[in-house]
């Protein structure tokens, strides 16, 4: 009888971790799609107001720090801005990565 209730404790401690790990695996890409967007977002909003790429990717760098994450990636091609970010997942000991992009449409306001 006690082996019994030992068995299903064990089998129930392992379904709730394994649950955590993927609650935990879920959050972090949640978190890196949150930190792409924005950054994608923020140099795209660059590009527009006629920055350089140089600078494009400096702000895309600085959205994706106040994420929590890290701008693995950042090419700004013309109107077209595509990112990758990168989100640490300590409970499950992996990053997650995200490639995420935006594009400047109408019209850019002219450099100085």
């Amino acid at each position: 009888m006690a082996v019994g209730m030992l068995s299903v404790f064990v089998v129930g401690m392992v379904l709730v971790l394994g649950a955590a790990r993927v609650g935990a695996a879920l959050l972090g890409r949640a978190r890196a799609e949150t930190a792409a967007d924005a950054a994608a977002l923020a140099a795209a909003d660059a590009l527009a107001l006629g920055a350089p790429a140089e600078q494009a990717a400096a702000d895309a760098g600085a959205a994706a720090a106040d994420n929590d994450a890290r701008l693995v990636d950042c090419r700004c091609d013309g109107p077209v801005v595509v990112v990758t970010v990168e989100v640490a997942v300590p409970v499950v000991g992996r990053v997650a990565r995200v490639v995420a992009s935006a594009e400047v449409r109408g019209l850019v306001v002219p450099g100085p």
